[in-house]
């Protein structure tokens, strides 16, 4: 294994090497160059500045983007489509260089809220309601290969480039793959205000029964924010690593533009294309663990059983195969449901895949496939004005979705649940429940607390 500093002085003398080659005096668009890293990479490191982290233990996998390369916001309605039209500029005029023959390739990162149209103005240090990322360098590892990607604009002068490409790689490449950090005592946290309380939370869920046992809904998600505040700043770096050992078959997404982090541990897929290919996740349907693995084995069997839960689940697959009709040549039958069994909670899930139609990419998915029920409700669009006119929190970036785009506009995005704003040593957690027939409020309460509980306790080792 080479030195961090071994390895940065490799990568500089191939930086070197390689820029004479980059058509950097093109009068537009972007290139990217792809160099080889020494081994592959199980944390991105943390750094000042703008960063987004894609890390998932299981899969052993890590994206990471550092810096702006290019970045465009949209809001409204036809934020996705706005989005869609740069990306499709950035893709016709994206030139990749990969003299190590790696086989990666430049990415940008697509994120938004839950809801098209903000809640409130947008502030200073929050993310915009949609945003497509392109990084200026960016860390891409799988399957025991690794890589760092740079990016620019063009035209660019080669001296300006090398000295930004430079500096940037100076501050990353010695903060790869550091020895773990040691564990932190858990920190003690004060539990601040709950939105809504316990009183309002009764009263939001009875109203939202109401609206199903007269037939406006079918179903329909509630959430809470609970903020906690620490006794020391919370250190993403350790705050990532816990969420990642805790949770090792949910995908650890953070972001950060400003001085606000935005952070989930989710277990849910919006979708992943690859070429004509789709795999949704349908996840509804949650109970808790229990320390006793009988007790444990009892709520996995109540489960399956469970009328209201199996129902709750039916709406999502149903919802997401009949999504998938509009976009698809065929729509396997569901796969599922298993019992997905995370550190905290269990949720029922099936596999919904189907072959797409020519020429789909992945904002036309996202149009079409969220917000799903699993997050919104049923029927969509009288759930979402529902929850507009009911719910007295604003949600922000929870529930909506983010993830990796590939130059050729195919990518995965993860739906935004279990989720963190944080800021110093204050975090703002998300949580929410389905409202279907035959729901309880307090055991839906109940629910959220587990869901708090993953993001909470991690927190308390950062």
């Amino acid at each position: 294994m080479l030195a961090p500093l071994k390895t940065l002085e490799q990568i500089l003398a191939r930086l070197a090497e390689t820029m004479d080659s980059l058509p950097i005096t093109r009068s537009e668009g972007f290139v990217s160059l792809v160099l080889e890293l020494p081994q592959a990479l199980a944390i991105a490191p943390e750094i000042p500045g703008p960063q987004f982290q894609f890390a998932h233990n299981h899969r052993g996998e890590v994206r990471a983007g550092y810096g702006i390369a290019g970045e465009w916001t949209a809001q409204g309605e036809a934020r996705l489509q706005t989005l869609r039209t740069h990306a499709k500029r950035v893709s016709a005029h994206w030139e990749h260089l990969d003299p190590d023959e790696t086989g990666f390739a430049g990415f940008a990162m697509l994120g938004f809220a839950s809801s098209p149209v903000p809640d409130a103005p947008t502030e200073p240090d929050t993310l915009p309601n949609a945003l497509l990322w392109l990084p200026e360098l960016a860390l891409s590892s799988r399957a025991g290969q690794a890589a760092v990607i740079l990016s620019t604009a063009l035209p660019v002068a080669r001296e300006e480039v090398f000295a930004r490409w430079k500096a940037r790689l100076e501050q990353v490449i010695p903060r790869l793959n550091q020895p773990a950090l040691d564990p932190l005592t858990p920190a003690r946290l004060d539990q601040g205000p709950t939105e809504p309380d316990a009183a309002r939370w009764q009263d939001l869920v009875l109203s939202a029964l109401e609206q199903i046992e007269q037939a406006h809904l079918e179903k329909v998600v509630v959430c809470r924010r609970l903020r906690l505040k620490g006794h020391r700043r919370f250190d993403l770096t350790r705050l990532n690593a816990a969420l990642a050992y805790l949770f090792p078959s949910c995908q650890v997404v953070t972001i950060r533009r400003h001085a606000t982090s935005f952070v989930a541990a989710t277990p849910e897929r919006l979708f992943t294309q690859q070429h004509d290919r789709i795999e949704v996740d349908a996840i509804a349907g949650t109970v808790c663990r229990a320390a006793s693995a009988d007790r444990d084995a009892e709520l996995t069997s109540a489960l399956r059983t469970s009328h209201k839960n199996l129902h709750e689940h039916m709406v999502v697959v149903d919802a997401v195969t009949d999504a998938l009709g509009h976009c698809s040549r065929h729509v396997e039958p569901p796969d599922g449901p298993r019992v997905m069994q995370l550190n905290n909670a269990q949720h029922l899930w099936s596999l919904v895949r189907a072959e797409l139609d020519p020429g789909m990419d992945v904002f036309q998915l996202a149009e079409l496939l969220h917000p799903t029920p699993a997050t919104n409700g049923h029927p969509c669009e009288l759930a979402r004005a529902w929850l507009q006119r009911s719910e007295p929190i604003r949600r922000g970036w929870y529930t909506g979705a983010a993830g990796i785009i590939a130059p050729d506009l195919t990518g995965e995005l993860w739906v935004l649940l279990r989720c963190a704003e944080i800021h110093d040593s204050t975090a703002d957690l998300y949580a929410g429940a389905g409202i279907v027939a035959g729901s309880d409020p307090d055991s839906e309460w109940q629910e959220t607390e587990h869901k708090l509980a993953a993001m909470s306790t991690a927190l308390q080792f950062a």
